[in-house]
């Protein structure tokens, strides 16, 4: 069974920098594209940064040239380093994997929580 477990949310002031980071554990053949997501309240759901297996990258408009995603492919974890942080950036943020395993698919971790204050 494949799970993803999420950390590095909090509070930080309008201007701080968080890193978030998601871990995969399981028995998996391989990672393909991982993604982070966010939600804020009343919010859709939206789709913040998304790296792939050979590296490259793409981020939402609204987070370019302060959010960095990158992946450990040897410890199976993601990141996403938050910098130049706004109030509009509160959400709960979401990280995904599209794994070959047992059972293949896309995996979402369970959620956690971004808040900055302004």
């Amino acid at each position: 069974q494949v799970q993803l477990v999420e950390s590095g949310g909090g509070l930080v002031q309008a201007g701080g920098s968080l890193r978030l980071s998601c871990a995969l554990s399981g028995t998996i053949r391989r990672i393909n594209d991982m993604r982070w997501y966010r939600q804020a309240p009343g919010k859709q759901r939206e789709l913040v940064a998304g790296i792939t297996s050979g590296g490259s990258t793409n981020y939402a408009d609204s987070v370019k040239g302060r959010f960095t995603i990158s992946r450990d492919n040897t410890k199976n974890t993601v990141y996403l380093q938050m910098n130049s942080l706004k109030s509009e950036d509160t959400a709960v943020y979401y990280c995904v994997a599209e794994v070959v395993a047992g059972v293949s698919g896309d995996y979402w971790g369970q959620g956690t929580q971004v808040t900055v204050s302004s």
